[in-house]
């Protein structure tokens, strides 16, 4: 005979139903069922007895008379801590206090019913409530019978539950104050701070006698070495003399010329010989120089020599004293391995970045670090979590700023530099200098030199021969295995993409055909990533097909050739690309194919050309004539062509045949 009283999908209170709630544990649901009000852990409500009702015909817990339900109220943020993982908790809290438990779930609040004798109920409340007591949250008494009814089983007072309804008042914060008192409040959090040394340059007799006109000639010859003086008010200071011999510059540091000396080293780098007396004179500096030109040991060694000079030992500063900040992992790992070349007073450093063990970092920080390259985002975690003290860094380097701007790095920049002191020396290179490059460094840099070699306009370097190839987007891949048949035994190729899918596309395909290849991209886990570095380094691969992830701070000096498969997404990269190739003195190639959707970037690309003395074809010159003119009218009428719906790519299609394509 079917069963009477059941009313949406709950069982009349009988003998069948009681002797569910004497169920052995495991029969019981495990499960958080959650989502309506309709449904609770324990999947049904809790039973309620009306008056035709019977008692249940047996009484699973407690040794004395079971009372009326007594119902509290959870928020349901902290319902969890009641039921545990998989219901152990609310189990091993109905075997302590011999209740029954049970939860209805609400979108906001839940209900929690217990059975069982007073005692038990009591207890079973008391450690509910000591579970989700945290001082923020609110639990509220229901009544007997499943929720229903007074407070007169709860263990609170009416005046404890009314006090604690009443939300205590939030303190207002005066942010015009704390804006107001900003230096204030500043000068305190830098009080206590050590003292600082920053100058540490003797100038040598042979530099001192040079004149004016035989160090502006020795600039214009060594790459048009430009130097400026960027503070902004007061005098403007002397600009020190280039140092164009290692012994000019660390004459007073016999271990630095020991290092520069084991590795062989003829002479300084444009840049190292303008940058180094500035750096060692205690000034801020801005060093813009294309890739491949020695930045990293332009401000490595005054680095050390910094370091070194400071009043206060490396035991008692209680952290690294020395942090370069920049954008991507493979960078941070090469300017490890030129920290440890030029092993300067037994200094530590440890190279931080994310997808790296973040414990095994966390532990060399905290076993001492003078050194610390990092990339921002997990610098920040470290800075965010106290893992790192940035107090003790007296000197800074933002390395490849530009780089790290595109990235998007800046907020990550700002709040790593709040915690690191305000009179510290800050050196910042770039290969570019744009507009956020010039706002980072005006907000950074106090009253900087700025030192650059050959122009602040971007240009590709002259000693790669640029070739450009416009085609279509289906011709591409086979051009470009034509170009790898073509290769020779020694050739070494870096090949360019836009896309992580395309590099993984690309280089299988050359698997395929029996070519050794390995891809370089942000989605490879980074042993992978370090894997496919050391084989192209090392040639056991000669062709690596990446995103631009490898068009910075990649140091292979033998790479032949650049093969820009895809068009990068702006002029800056294309100068960063074509500068993985001929490095170091020595020549090289980068081949760009170019299709109809990269028109917009023709104008640029000219310049870029014409100013490293390449050749322009015609059609490239067509290209952006078209462009040029496209955009002109597009001013001159800007409702035209800006269609919505689907006619917009029809449009879009007619009007690219009207320029030629």
């Amino acid at each position: 005979m079917p069963f009477k009283g059941r009313e949406r999908g709950n069982m009349s209170f009988g003998a069948k139903s009681a002797s569910r709630f004497a169920a052995p544990r495991d029969e019981r649901s495990d499960g958080y069922s959650g989502g309506s009000q309709e449904r609770s852990w324990r999947s049904e409500r809790p039973p309620s007895r009306g008056p035709d009702q019977g008692a249940p015909s047996r009484r699973p817990f407690g040794d004395g008379a079971e009372s009326k339900a007594v119902g509290i109220t959870v928020e349901s943020g902290l319902v969890g801590r009641i039921i545990g993982r998989g219901g152990s908790k609310i189990r091993e809290l109905e075997e302590s206090s011999g209740s029954r438990i049970k939860i209805n779930k609400g979108e906001y609040e839940c209900e929690v019913s217990i059975f069982g004798t007073s005692s038990a109920q009591q207890k079973a409340k008391e450690m509910i409530e000591e579970l989700v007591s945290d001082g923020n949250s609110r639990i509220r008494n229901g009544g007997g019978g499943g929720g229903g009814g007074g407070d007169d089983r709860s263990v609170w007072s009416s005046s404890q539950v009314k006090a604690a309804e009443v939300a205590p008042a939030r303190p207002q914060i005066d942010w015009n104050s704390i804006r107001e008192n900003k230096d204030k409040f500043e000068e305190l959090k830098w009080q206590d701070l050590p003292p600082l040394q920053k100058y540490f340059y003797k100038e040598s007799s042979v530099v001192s006698m040079l004149t004016t006109d035989e160090v502006n000639e020795w600039r214009k010859e060594n790459n048009n070495i430009f130097v400026d003086d960027l503070k902004e008010e007061g005098e403007k200071r002397q600009i020190p003399h280039p140092c164009r011999t290692f012994l000019e510059a660390f004459e007073l540091y016999p271990e630095i010329m020991e290092n520069i000396e084991r590795v062989g080293f003829v002479k300084p780098t444009p840049i190292q010989s303008q940058a180094w007396p500035v750096l060692l004179s205690g000034e801020d500096l801005i060093a813009i120089a294309q890739t491949g030109t020695g930045k990293t040991l332009a401000y490595l060694m005054p680095g050390f020599i910094h370091m070194d000079g400071q009043p206060v030992s490396k035991a008692e500063r209680g952290g690294p004293g020395m942090l370069v900040l920049t954008p991507t992992r493979e960078l941070a790992l090469q300017i490890e391995a030129e920290c440890n070349k030029y092993q300067y007073k037994d200094y530590k450093s440890v190279c931080i970045y994310g997808g790296g063990d973040r414990r095994g970092q966390i532990n060399l920080v905290k076993g001492g670090v003078d050194i610390v390259i990092a990339t921002p985002g997990r610098l920040n975690d470290l800075q965010m979590n106290e893992l790192i003290n940035l107090r003790s860094i007296t000197y800074l380097v933002l390395d490849e700023a530009d780089r790290m701007l595109d990235m998007g790095f800046e907020p990550q920049i700002m709040k790593i530099i709040l915690d690191i002191r305000p009179d510290r020396q800050t050196v910042m290179t770039s290969a570019t200098w744009p507009t956020g490059v010039r706002r980072l460094a005006k907000s950074y840099l106090k009253s900087p030199m700025m030192v650059y070699v050959g122009t602040l306009d971007l240009a590709a370097v002259n000693t790669v021969e640029q070739t450009i190839v416009i085609l279509t987007e289906e011709e591409k891949k086979a051009y470009l295995f034509d170009f790898i048949r073509n290769m020779k035994p020694d050739d070494k190729a870096l090949i360019f993409v836009g896309k992580k899918i395309k590099a993984d596309d690309l280089s299988s395909d050359m698997c395929l055909q029996g070519l050794a290849v390995q891809s370089l991209h942000g989605d490879r886990e980074q042993r992978d990533r370090e894997e496919a570095l050391k084989d192209f380094k090392e040639s056991r691969v000669r062709i690596l097909v990446a995103t631009d992830l490898a068009s910075r701070g990649l140091d292979v000096a033998d790479i032949t050739h650049v093969f820009n498969f895809d068009f990068p997404r702006n002029i800056e990269e294309y100068v960063h690309r074509v500068g993985r190739t001929g490095r170091a003195g020595r020549s090289g190639a980068a081949v760009t194919l170019v299709t109809r959707e990269n028109w917009r970037m023709a104008p640029e690309l000219i310049h870029i050309l014409e100013r490293a003395g390449q050749e322009v074809p015609t059609e490239l010159v067509l290209m952006a004539e078209r462009y040029e003119k496209h955009k002109r009218e597009r001013e001159m009428f800007p409702r035209e062509g800006r269609g919505g719906g689907r006619g917009g790519g029809r449009g879009r299609r007619d009007r690219d045949q009207n320029w030629g394509f």
